[in-house]
């Protein structure tokens, strides 16, 4: 039965219009009770659902504001939908609405009730001041860690990151997860880090991002009246991108949804793509098991793209087993023909990109419509030449973050150690910023006193003579002592936001970077960033101090810092788009080893996963799409000469570059090797005699010697009429795959 809080004296702006939904929102948006799943497929307006549905709760159904919540995966995605309800309900009812991400809901959560909280080793308390680690900062700490154990972190850090974040987003103690992975390599010292790990970071109040979901799932678990006060307060419960959940954040779903198990999940398993950091896509299986009586809907009217490009988009998608089947479908127009391109090299790829730019810019179009989008970070050095020869403005999108950079980090670092002086890692980071003298065994000293006292280094540093500190190390550490001093004074008599920039000064960030070169002057444009963004943040949250700064930092994300004000193309990642949307798309690289990449060639589950990330690259794009692969490409120190993607080849796209787009759908061609008969005249149909000759010449068992790789035998030729290319096998090189019309192949016998 449905329990109701009924709102009172709220004023409520009605602008709910529910005929702005189509029949499927509409039915979606009405299923108030229980357990609700929606698979919405890629521009089908979910978003609006999840708004209006909100929406619908307290305007319709009476729902007090604050026992809504509504669970998001990005701060961009966050402040979309919080916008959108203070439209529909006005801003007094909307703030009440708690609207966060999963991280960022943890953290307001943990801030209050992590004092309940103890290592089990340590017995050591956190507080709700604690620091959040960055990716950094994990490393930071992490090779601290492994050096102690004497263990090189050149041979464990990175093994040892990704094992403890496994076993964090598994819920796993450091002994639970060496026994569920007991043939692993390394185990043991895996074991031996992870917990010193999670002892370091207790010792100095600090989390890392997989702790916060850890953490509030322990503080559920270990503190049942806890739970239920979170319980009591979200009777509804909704989560957008559902498909992107780990398994730790589906238990913490399930159990705030424990008591009323009114949960509204939205979800597309066709864009799941990040399992490589947890995300499972077994969870909407999950979902269903869980919750027998649930009721499942879905959305396929898209409202983003043409019928041509959608047209691709289905299929593609079809050929993926693992999916509940739906079709995605449009009201708008036909559209351009998806253009394909066949370069000879990277460059001359670049080169088509760059000259079709320019073409559409004098068509009307603007360069923040573009988007080139690859599968790796590597491939985006040729498009970056060649726009700035055509003078394009660009920007490569998930590059290095703005808080990635030196300076920026160096402050934020002050700041996490002032709010939270157990911070040993920022203490590490900045006693010696700007260069003070003050060495590695000087810091060693400073923190093993503060470890043997069980105080923090900073009151080591101002309490110097009380700790019988050797005179040399005093006369080292006085210029930051008198800094150390300073801030602490300032700290609290002003507004966080003049603390911040009095901060800079006293810390010598601008004398530091006082020369006129153009790294410095660059620096100090990012000083001047970082107060605006820190200025914007106050003027917005009144309320807000330096530790709720450092939160919104520190859960930021790449998508966060897109800003389609920006004027320049986007170079991406198809993973750093996700949740975006371009008039004109460019997927680019579409070779065999690249996009799909080569290592899910092994594995059915992967190739699924890299099918759906080229889902997701087709639907970014509202008007125009255009495909591109180069015949070769130089990789690991050598050209190597490519087979194309078996996408196009799933997508009914032809070499000869037609107008693809618009053929009847291909049904039941689960497989590249029989697609791929159908569309290039394999198997069976007529070949040309160039092609006979070809593969008369490159026969099966024919000797061949090629001026780098030397002698070898061609053991395949299967690839002739399709690729023309023939895979070789070198003396002391091995298998290389190459093509008869470019390669330096001399055919001996």
């Amino acid at each position: 039965m449905l329990i109701l809080a009924i709102t009172k004296g709220t004023n409520i702006v009605s602008n709910l219009d529910l005929s702005k939904l189509n029949k499927a929102q509409q039915i979606a948006l009405k299923q108030t009770e229980g357990a609700v799943m929606v698979l919405a497929g890629a521009g089908s307006g979910k978003t609006r659902v999840t708004t209006y549905r909100v929406a619908y709760l307290i305007e319709e159904m009476g729902v007090l504001p604050e026992n809504i919540l509504a669970i998001t995966f990005t701060n961009k995605a966050t402040n979309e939908m919080r916008t959108r309800l203070i439209n529909l309900l006005g801003e007094d009812v909307a703030k009440d609405i708690w609207i966060s991400t999963f991280h960022s809901m943890c953290v307001r959560i943990l801030r209050s009730h992590i004092s309940n909280l103890k290592t089990d080793e340590t017995n050591v308390n956190y507080n709700g001041n604690f620091s959040i680690y960055t990716d950094s900062d994990r490393d930071r700490a992490l090779k601290t860690v492994i050096k102690n154990l004497n263990l090189d972190p050149q041979d464990y850090l990175q093994k040892a990151s990704y094992n403890i974040s496994r076993a964090k987003n598994s819920h796993l103690s450091p002994w639970e997860y060496q026994k569920q992975n007991g043939d692993l390599v390394d185990i043991e010292y895996i074991t031996k880090i992870y917990s010193a790990y999670q002892n370091y970071l207790a010792e100095n109040n600090a989390l890392d991002f997989d702790d916060l979901l850890f953490k509030t799932y322990d503080l559920f678990k270990k503190f049942p009246n806890v739970l239920e006060r979170y319980q009591n307060r979200f009777m509804f419960i909704h989560v957008d991108e559902f498909q992107d959940t780990n398994t730790i954040q589906y238990q913490l779903v399930k159990m705030l949804a424990g008591k009323y198990k009114n949960l509204f999940v939205v979800g597309d398993e066709d864009q799941c793509i990040y399992s490589w950091r947890g995300a499972s896509i077994a969870n909407i299986s999950s979902f269903k098991k869980d919750f027998p009586d649930c009721k499942i809907l879905k959305l396929e009217q898209n409202y983003r793209s043409t019928k041509l490009i959608l047209g691709l988009a289905n299929l593609l998608i079809k050929n993926n087993a693992m999916r509940n089947d739906k079709t995605l479908w449009t009201e708008n127009s036909l559209g351009e023909k998806v253009d394909y391109y066949v370069a000879k090299d990277e460059f001359d790829e670049a080169e088509y990109v760059a000259r079709k730019i320019r073409d559409l810019k004098e068509q009307g179009y603007n360069y923040r419509d573009f988007a080139i989008l690859t599968r790796l970070n590597a491939m985006t050095a040729p498009f970056e030449e060649k726009f700035l020869n055509y003078n394009i403005p660009y920007r490569v999108f998930a590059g290095k973050k703005f808080f990635d950079r030196l300076e920026i980090k160096n402050i934020l670092a002050y700041l996490k150690m002032l709010t939270n002086p157990y911070d040993s890692t920022s203490f590490e980071r900045i006693v010696n910023f700007p260069k003070r003298g003050i060495g590695e065994a000087t810091i060693k000293t400073i923190l093993d006193l503060a470890s043997f006292h069980g105080v923090t280094p900073y009151t080591i540093i101002l309490n110097d003579d009380e700790y019988l500190i050797d005179n040399k190390i005093i006369k080292k550490i006085q210029p930051f002592k008198g800094i150390l001093q300073k801030l602490l004074d300032l700290l609290g008599s002003v507004s966080p936001m003049e603390f911040i920039k009095q901060m800079v000064k006293i810390a010598g960030f601008y004398e530091e970077y006082s020369s006129n070169s153009e790294e410095d002057m660059s620096r100090l444009v990012n000083i001047d960033t970082f107060l605006s963004i820190a200025n914007q943040f106050f003027n917005t949250n009144k309320d807000g101090d330096i530790s709720d700064f450092l939160q919104s930092i520190t859960l930021t994300s790449d998508i966060d810092e897109y800003d389609d004000k920006d004027n320049a193309v986007t170079i991406a990642t198809v993973h750093a788009v996700k949740g975006l949307e371009f008039k004109i798309v460019f997927i680019v690289g579409l070779e065999e080893r690249m996009f799909p990449i080569l290592r899910a060639s092994s594995s059915t589950s992967d190739m699924e996963e890299e099918r759906r990330l080229m889902f997701v690259a087709i639907t970014r794009a509202e008007e125009r799409l255009f495909l591109t692969r180069s015949k070769s490409r130089f990789m690991y120190g050598k050209r190597d000469y490519l087979m194309p993607s078996r996408f196009l080849a799933e997508c009914n796209v032809e070499e000869n570059n037609t107008n693809f787009g618009n053929r009847e759908y291909v049904k039941n061609t689960s497989s590249f090797s029989s697609f791929a008969k159908q569309r290039f005249n394999l198997g069976n149909a007529p070949v040309s005699q160039k092609e006979v000759d070809l593969t008369n010449k490159f026969a099966v068992g024919n000797k061949v010697t090629h001026p780098k790789f030397g002698s070898g035998v061609i053991v395949s030729n299967t690839g002739i009429a399709l690729t023309k290319c023939v895979t070789i096998d070198f003396d002391g090189v091995g298998k290389k795959t190459l093509s008869v019309e470019y390669a330096p192949i001399t055919v001996v016998g």
